[in-house]
């Protein structure tokens, strides 16, 4: 066969695209007549009627677009002195009356007594109350500018029970704590019944009051505790010079929300857009003007619409007048008035489309103009099918007959190569060349890739066998490793039946056959007990050489009497040494003493330890972390001392634990783990370890296991147990 400029000459492509090509050529010579022919004949009758028509709808359009847009203008008008006269400009007075009588405090403080403080009571849930939070850590007692403000107590109250438009009114200090006056007290608890603590100078309207000096709007938000769109009006209070605290209101946005979803315009609505180009308030439900929270919606001004964008930066500053912008693949006919008093616009919208509904009215001269052009065009039609129709009859039949004479040459070495096949389906022969397959086109082609094929893939077979039995060797071998690093670690017990001061269980759960975590435990002398809880970097066979060598060094280190910290340096020495891997392992150790409970401890790196407290209650002990083992040369690691008392617990885990993690990719964490602690915090070392990881599973639930998991618990019992 020859290539010429992509065609294969002499092959089944030459054959098939002769005869392709007459059929082609001839269909479309046929079509082009008969098209030609028919739109001679139809130009003139649609120009004709597009012109009548045209005049019609443009007379009629034009008064509709005049009702529409007397309607919107005035409706845009109405929302805006809603807004700007009733609602803002109130809540404005109010908050700069706060900011007054907070400045007068603050400049003659020595003049007022301390004011009483209470905070949050469920039973005043729906009265008007004067309460305060404060951000954790902050005690309100000993805050004076707390017990200064709280002489506005009673002008606050006064101001939300004589006002409409505020959902609470406050004074935050800047030395973290509020107080407020709100009829919500119910909403400030907690599961377990404690007052939640609030982020007072984090909070946007304190940052933004402080930073810009002046009175602010904030953008609109869900209120924390009733999920209700609103925003706050916010002002600082300064003496000399230095900010002493922040006054300001909530206000719920319910009123304006509703009216505007309720306006009543035609084939319209009205939105308000915020003075960072997001819409606030909308009946739309979808597309640009779908009302959103201002931390996710788009700036307007932003968009990839300039029309758009640059309607909404006219309207924040001005009255636009009617401009017609294409949204959401419409046109709409707007118009914006800015809104002063917090900067805001309202914004007019109607459909332009709709505009154009009286063209119902004119499909009667419609009908009757298109009427003869209709009958023309059909018995045009009539005489275009039946030419075409005989054409393509006259065509197919040439197409088979031409069909017919090459299927024979191309078909027969097809069937022969299909009987072949389906006759080494369920034998060991392979498929080889015939002469029947020798047509010098791409059939032959075909039967050649076939026969390789054939070879390749009983290589093949043959290789997944070979590959197939080393997998059963090397599982063999791991299960094996698993077996000698399960035992490596202890996994008797009772571990010390002799001994009653004590007592003590760990598990660990490779993520793989063989994994990088392991605890030990062992008696250094009769006195002392040695328990170490340790996860060496990476996963599987190099993790678990690397683990077998650390425990060792660890536990000799130990036996020879020497300190937690001391230990944890030796051993960092001895492995740094010859650590060309750049492995690394992290470690907890610590040595008790049974005659005293008295724990030293030293961390490389590691997890933080739980203790259960004399209370009862597990709680997370923050030790000082130092290098991880391997790490660096030259590391000094430093011990800390602990006293267990009788009934005292210490569980020491690895990272496997907080990380589990499930479907969704969320950690289990390491408050979750605490309060499985403290669901039985009288249970045994065994049945502790059983109830965090029944916790884990029925969190991860039936996600892969990613880390290994080991953890260890000790109850210190002491010498009365003896």
């Amino acid at each position: 066969m020859k290539i010429i400029r992509g065609l294969k000459l002499g092959g089944l492509q030459h054959k098939i695209f002769n005869l392709m090509l007459i059929i082609i050529i001839f269909l479309v010579g046929v079509f082009v007549l008969v098209n030609v022919y028919q739109q001679r004949n139809l130009s003139g009758i649609v120009e004709e009627a597009s012109r009548e028509q045209q005049a019609s709808i443009t007379q009629v359009s034009e008064a509709t677009m005049e009702a529409v847009l007397s309607t919107t203008m005035t409706k845009t008008a109405a929302l805006q002195a809603y807004i700007a006269g009733d609602l803002f400009a109130d809540v404005k007075t109010s908050v700069l009356t706060l900011q007054s009588f907070a400045s007068e405090l603050f400049a003659h403080e020595e003049v007022f007594s301390p004011h009483p403080i209470y905070p949050p009571d469920r039973a005043k849930d729906g009265v008007p109350t004067v309460q305060f939070q404060t951000e954790e850590g902050v005690d309100p007692y000993g805050s004076e500018a707390l017990s200064l403000v709280a002489n506005m107590s009673e002008i606050m109250l006064g101001m939300y029970r004589h006002s409409d438009k505020l959902s609470s009114c406050f004074v935050a200090t800047a030395d973290g704590t509020i107080l407020y006056v709100d009829d919500r007290s119910g909403s400030y608890f907690d599961e377990n019944g404690e007052v939640y603590h609030f982020p007072v100078r984090s909070r946007p309207w304190y940052q933004s009051a402080a930073e810009t000096g002046e009175l602010i709007f904030t953008g609109v938000e869900l209120d924390t505790y009733t999920d209700i769109a609103g925003l706050v009006c916010a002002a600082p209070v300064f003496r000399d010079g230095e900010l002493v605290a922040v006054v300001g209101a909530d206000i719920f946005l319910t009123s304006i929300r509703d009216y505007v979803e309720n306006a009543n315009i035609e084939n319209g609505f009205l939105c308000v857009v915020n003075e960072n180009g997001q819409v606030l308030f909308s009946p739309q439900r979808e597309g640009v003007f779908k009302p959103e929270l201002t931390e996710t919606a788009p700036d307007l001004r932003k968009s990839g619409n300039e029309a758009l964008a640059g309607f909404i930066s006219a309207a924040l500053t001005g009255s636009t007048g009617l401009q017609t912008v294409a949204v959401d693949g419409k046109d709409y006919y707007l118009t914006g008035t800015p809104m002063p008093t917090v900067g805001w616009a309202v914004v007019s919208a109607v459909e332009k489309g709709t505009t154009r509904q009286p063209t119902v009215a004119m499909l009667q001269n419609y009908d009757a103009i298109n009427a003869n052009a209709l009958a023309v065009f059909r018995r045009s039609t009539e005489n275009s099918a039946r030419t075409f129709l005989i054409l393509t009859a006259l065509i197919i039949l040439l197409g088979v007959g031409a069909a017919l004479a090459v299927a024979n040459r191309i078909v027969r070495p097809l069937e022969h190569m299909t009987k072949r096949i389906n006759s080494l389906s369920d034998s060991d022969s392979i498929f080889e060349m015939e002469k029947v397959y020798r047509t010098g086109d791409e059939i032959e082609v075909l039967a050649e890739s076939f026969a390789s094929i054939s070879q390749k893939t009983r290589d093949y077979i043959r290789q997944i066998t070979e590959i197939t039995a080393e997998k059963e060797r090397i599982g063999t071998e791991l299960a094996l490793a698993t077996r000698i690093q399960a035992d490596m670690l202890p996994n008797i017990y009772p571990a010390f039946p002799d001994r009653k001061e004590f007592d003590i269980y760990a598990t660990m759960d490779p993520a793989k056959e063989v994994g990088g975590d392991f605890y030990d435990f062992f008696l250094v002398d009769d006195d002392h007990l040695c328990m170490i809880m340790a996860d060496v970097s990476g996963k599987g066979v190099p993790a678990a050489l690397f683990m077998m060598a650390s425990k060792i060094i660890l536990a000799n280190n130990a036996m020879l009497g020497k300190s937690p910290a001391q230990i944890l340096t030796d051993t960092n020495a001895a492995i740094c040494a010859n650590n060309r891997e750049e492995m690394f392992v992290t470690v907890w150790l610590g040595i008790l003493e049974l005659s005293t409970g008295k724990l030293t401890a030293a961390n490389a790196g590691h997890e933080y330890p739980v203790l259960r407290k004399p209370d009862g209650s597990y709680e997370l002990f923050k030790d000082k972390h130092g290098f991880v083992i391997g790490g660096m040369k030259g590391v000094k690691y430093r011990e800390y001392e602990l006293q267990l008392e009788p009934g005292g617990k210490l569980f020491v885990y690895t990272d496997g634990v907080p990380e589990a993690t499930n479907a969704e990719n969320e950690l289990f964490g390491t408050e979750r783990m605490m309060q499985a602690l403290n669901e039985d915090t009288a249970a045994a070392p065994e049945t502790v370890l059983k109830n965090v990881r029944r916790a884990v599973d029925a969190f991860v639930k039936e996600a892969e296991q990613f880390d290994d998991l080991t953890m260890l618990c000790m109850e210190y019992r002491g010498k009365q147990h003896e």
